[in-house]
């Protein structure tokens, strides 16, 4: 659907961004992420999913990258990683990929209106938060590459 395709877009530019094609020329990278439910927060699942199965491929990233959602509740509390009624009764879903180097927006998408304050607010805290899925990635990296 068009759901669907406009996911697999901002997927697909999001992981452009960061791999570094130009050091495999002719060489086509192919990523498949199911959805076998989804709970709320899909797209930052998704992007976080993408990001670890290219570092478990082994692939050349400028980055890393991760996924947070924020929604805009109507009394204007922000609320991250909401679940998927939490995301209906919201004013307001942002979802933004934040690059690891300096924390940089690689990717943003909205459903629903705020302000460009509300907007850098959500942003703030999303950028505050890919610090603990970062943390995630290492802890799970070392866990599946550790000897003991």
């Amino acid at each position: 659907g068009v759901l669907e395709r406009s996911r697999e877009q901002l997927l697909r530019q999001t992981c452009e961004a960061v791999v570094l094609g130009v050091l495999h020329p002719r060489t086509a990278v192919t990523l498949v992420l199911q959805v076998l439910s989804d709970a709320g927060s899909l797209l930052s699942c998704c992007l976080n999913a993408a990001c670890m199965a290219l570092l478990d491929a082994g692939l050349p990233l400028a980055a890393l990258f991760c996924g947070v959602t924020c929604a805009l509740q109507p009394d204007g509390t922000i609320l991250l990683d909401p679940t998927a009624r939490q995301e209906q009764e919201a004013r307001a879903v942002l979802t933004f990929a934040i690059g690891s180097s300096e924390r940089k927006v690689l990717m943003a998408t909205t459903k629903g209106s705020c302000s460009v304050e509300e907007m850098q607010q959500c942003l703030a805290a999303a950028q505050h938060a890919a610090d603990a899925v970062f943390q995630f990635y290492r802890d799970s990296v070392r866990r599946r590459y550790s000897k003991s």
